[in-house]
């Protein structure tokens, strides 16, 4: 099998290191949405370079390989057993951890919808009764917003409204399907973590500019993010997935107090560049599948 097969898993280091350090200094909105597919992409080609490795332990080609192919390339000598082996366990470990994920989230979305079911469809705001200060959005059709009083408490008029709008950016712009994508990609690939956690970090930032241009003053949100910082540290809670405060506060705070995000050229350049080498692995992919169908007869005889 040809060393194609292996680009994809070497994408995969490359994007989980630029990509991240990237993505921080473009838009979020379109930093989140590149990055979220990159990775998806990323982890089909690098399940399937997985797939194609463990394969070659069902049998044996005869010495040599195949025939020249038409472009005039031979496929190269069999994959070692040990790498074969080390596919095989990566591939198990990989749909294990996809298992997992999506049963979290079934597990976090049917939580969901018994708060959902047990409010009436106009309602936009629920407000909880609890001192743990939360706040997230509750997708579906319609979204709604899961506030509790210890977090509307410790917020002024200015702050709440913030807070509604922020958590209504989640729910307009469907953040909840784009952080399911990227988490099943991180499953299948836990070499796309760094990836994962800058997409969450990125449609919270996606979330704070959806405020401040609903607000109209982004040290309004710097300040209201700030505050649920600290009713949150204060209370003890860890939060949602989707939360209005809790993760990377500090960053987002600096981001706030700077100008706008806006991307530079070289910059966009760049990260589409690096967005693009998924299609790449793909393609890498494709032609170590190629190759794979061409030995499969001999393997299967």
């Amino acid at each position: 099998m040809r060393i194609d097969v292996y680009v994809p898993l070497v994408l995969s280091l490359l994007l989980a290191t630029a990509g991240p350090a990237l993505a921080r200094r473009l838009v979020p909105a379109t930093a989140a949405r590149v990055l979220t597919c990159a990775a998806a992409v990323t982890a089909a080609a690098s399940t399937w370079a997985l797939l194609l490795l463990a394969a070659t332990l069902v049998g044996d080609p005869p010495p040599g390989g195949a025939a020249p192919r038409p472009h005039g390339l031979h496929i190269a000598d069999p994959v070692p057993e040990t790498i074969a082996l080390a596919a095989l366990a990566g591939l198990a470990a990989g749909l294990v951890r996809l298992y997992r994920t999506l049963r979290a989230h079934r597990r976090t979305r049917e939580a969901l919808r018994r708060i959902d079911a047990a409010h009436g469809a106009d309602t936009e705001l629920i407000v909880a009764a609890s001192p743990d200060p939360q706040a997230f959005a509750v997708p579906g059709r319609p979204g709604r917003i899961f506030v509790t009083s210890g977090m509307l408490a410790g917020l002024d008029a200015d702050e709440r409204q913030v807070l509604l709008a922020h958590e209504r950016g989640h729910l307009r712009h469907r953040h909840a399907r784009l952080r399911l994508l990227v988490d099943l990609a991180a499953a299948l690939n836990p070499l796309l973590a760094p990836v994962r956690d800058a997409v969450a970090f990125l449609l919270e930032r996606w979330a704070d500019e959806h405020a401040a241009e609903r607000t109209g003053d982004r040290r309004d949100v710097a300040r209201a993010l700030a505050r649920a910082a600290l009713l949150a540290h204060r209370g003890g809670g860890t939060g949602c997935a989707l939360r209005f405060s809790g993760l990377a506060i500090s960053d987002r705070i600096a981001a706030l107090q700077a100008a706008p995000p806006s991307t530079t050229r070289v910059l966009a350049v760049a990260f589409a560049g690096l967005a693009a080498l998924p299609a790449l692995g793909a393609l890498g992919a494709a032609d170590a599948t190629d190759d794979f169908l061409t030995l499969l007869p001999q393997l299967l005889t």
